[in-house]
Formats: structure tokens, C-alpha cells, sequence
């Protein structure tokens, strides 16, 4: 089902948080323009936009999530708890000029449309089974804990989804995988990050030995 998204929205630019459709994000507002973003969102439509910034610059990706405020609590101290739930990525046009103190782009959905589908696009099972079984064994590897009981109630869009934004790797490739349009080349993808990163660390342990 699509639906009809601003193409001008208030974005938070982050370093190194890369945000994905059909994922929560916890983040805690403590900033100025930033409290000024999120107080006009509760107030509007509830849509903002996640973006990652470029390091030591003030240039952001040409790759986005749009999210909505599922939940909020403003606490005594002025900082806003909220809770982003993902709903599509958009492409940067432009950025627009503006005396408000937080940043606003004008930005466009159209090569995510499959972000916006209520059916999931089909993987196969053997294909999911594994990334699955790579990634646990990666976030073993790496000391993450995961409740996988619960991760298995999620759908493979969520699944890959989720995977592509906790995994310990670095956040180029979390970017990369971010702006991969299909799930199913999302997926291939992320395998073969995870892959490489397993591999590379039995090389270190033999190299150590």
C-alpha cells in the first residue's frame, strides 16, 4: 500500500547511526535544535528523518530512513526519550534554507517503493538459514547478545533489517547496505559482509597461533 509522505521533512543528521525501515530506534534529545525538531514533530505529523553525516564535515549521505515517534517521555531535565520506528528510506534532493535551528531537506521515496509493500518479498529459506546461522555465530563471536526467540517472531524483512543495523561492522557498510533497494540483495549482501568478517578473524587466530 503506498502512502503519501512529506518531501520536505526536519532530518537529525548522526554519525555512524544508520536507521532502517520496519526497526526501532531509542534515541535521547538532549540538544537545542534537536528538542526544537522533535517538540514540532509531536506537534505535526509525528515524521522526521534519520540521516548519517559525514565525519568531521557537515555533508550528510544521499541515503535516509523517514521514521514516525511511536512513543515519547520528556523528562524533568529537558531531555525527550523517544522511541523511532522505521518506515521508509528517501533520497536527499536538497537541502533548504531556514531560520529554524535544525536541518530540513527536501527528499524523495520513489526508488523505495518496495519499503512501502505490506507483502514481504520472498527469500529462500535455504538463503535465510545462513545469514541466520552466520550471524550468530558472528555476534557470538563478537560478545552481542541477541534474544533470538524473539528475533524469530519477526519477519525476514525486519529480520535483515534489524541484522543490518545492530551487526558489529563498520558504518560504510551498514550505509552501503542502507541504500541496497531489494531485500533479497540486502540480504546476499549482508552474508557476505558477516562472511568476510568471520573469515578474517580464523585468518588472525591462525596468524596469532
Amino acid at each position: 500500500m503506498k502512502k503519501d509522505f512529506p518531501n520536505l521533512i526536519p532530518v537529525f543528521p548522526l554519525p555512524g547511526v544508520i536507521f532502517f525501515p520496519k526497526t526501532n530506534l531509542p534515541l535521547n534529545i538532549f540538544e537545542n535544535r534537536y528538542l526544537d525538531l522533535v517538540n514540532d514533530c509531536i506537534k505535526t505529523n509525528k515524521l522526521m528523518g534519520m540521516i548519517q553525516s559525514k565525519r568531521n564535515t557537515n555533508e550528510v549521505y544521499k541515503v535516509g530512513c523517514l521514521g514516525k515517534i511511536s512513543d515519547f517521555k520528556k523528562a524533568e531535565d529537558g531531555r525527550i526519550l523517544i522511541n523511532l520506528t522505521g518506515l521508509t528510506r528517501f533520497e536527499v534532493k536538497k537541502e533548504i534554507n531556514t531560520s529554524k535551528l535544525y536541518r530540513e531537506f527536501e527528499v524523495e521515496y520513489n526508488k523505495f517503493d518496495l519499503d512501502l509493500h505490506e507483502t514481504e518479498q520472498h527469500l529462500k529459506e535455504e538463503e535465510i538459514n545462513n545469514l541466520f546461522n552466520k550471524s550468530k555465530n558472528f555476534f557470538k563471536k563478537n560478545g552481542l547478545l541477541l534474544d533470538w526467540k524473539e528475533f524469530n517472531k519477526l519477519d525476514h524483512n525486519q529480520q535483515i533489517n534489524t541484522l543490518a543495523m545492530i551487526a558489529p561492522i563498520s558504518s560504510e557498510e551498514k550505509q552501503k547496505l542502507l541504500e541496497t533497494v531489494t531485500i533479497i540483495e540486502k540480504s546476499k549482501i549482508l552474508s557476505e559482509i558477516i562472511e568476510f568478517y568471520l573469515y578474517d578473524k580464523v585468518s588472525d587466530r591462525i596468524i596469532i597461533q
